[in-house]
């Protein structure tokens, strides 16, 4: 599944599950954009451990929720290196808390961050794709959009918002030869699991038939899929990448 040659933009791809995918697609010749909005170390270790391996990395610092910060990182990328025909909007964030004390803050920030976002990093690049009648965008959703999580309204509600976002799109820029999908995961080992206790993580097992927890390298492979020439035929989707828990 050779990506030679094309260009790659990973939001959030920083760490955790965003650093695995640009680890995979730079392993299958991608040239891989690496943005962040804060954690600039992050992203360069992301970036070394690429070239280490052999592949091509740039880091770019954007929000991805700021209209303006959007148009001038596509621009610069663009002007750099050419259009950008692989997507990955993986960037997100949490403000978690029961939903009679949540504050609207935190609504919007989760709202703005996690779909608008994806709107406005999806809506930068079409243009490039479509002049190239090619182009590959994968959203990253997450079991809580589907199945619902107490404490999660906000985060649930906007990647509930993405599958409505990720059907429309892909009938959208279907007829330009560009699939627009999205995966799902579960519960993945990630820093912030890594945090929980082992009680906490045990219930969690419990609760998937395959008895563990996802790793970062399994969600890299079901985007890896997704952008390759192997899953061409495959628009307007979610790939439920999450041991059986949601079914």
């Amino acid at each position: 599944m050779s990506l030679d040659g094309k260009i790659a933009l990973v939001t959030g791809g920083s760490r955790g599950i965003g650093r695995a995918i640009c680890l995979k697609l730079a392993g299958m010749g991608a040239l891989v954009y690496v943005n962040y909005v804060s954690r600039s170390e992050a992203a360069l270790k992301t970036q070394k451990l690429i070239v280490e391996n052999g592949g091509k990395a740039e880091i770019i610092g954007f929000d991805v929720s700021d209209a303006a910060a959007v148009t001038e990182a596509i621009k610069h990328i663009v002007n750099e290196a050419g259009p950008v025909e692989i997507l990955v909007n993986n960037a997100g964030i949490t403000r978690d808390g029961l939903m009679a004390r949540m504050k609207e803050s935190d609504w919007d920030d989760v709202m703005n961050t996690n779909l608008k976002g994806v709107f406005l990093c999806s809506k930068a690049v079409s243009r490039g794709m479509m002049k190239k009648k090619w182009g590959r965008v994968v959203n990253i959703s997450s079991v809580s959009g589907f199945a619902g999580n107490p404490g999660q309204v906000n985060y649930a509600a906007a990647k509930a918002g993405l599958t409505g976002l990720t059907k429309s799109m892909a009938r959208e820029y279907g007829s330009r030869n560009i699939t627009i999908n999205s995966v799902a995961p579960g519960y993945i080992e990630t820093e912030m699991t890594e945090l929980l206790s082992e009680d906490v993580k045990e219930q969690l097992k419990s609760e998937i038939p395959l008895g563990c927890l996802g790793a970062t390298e399994d969600v890299a492979a079901a985007v890896a899929y997704l952008v390759s020439v192997d899953g061409r035929y495959v628009t307007g989707q979610t790939l439920h990448v999450n041991g059986g828990m949601y079914m």
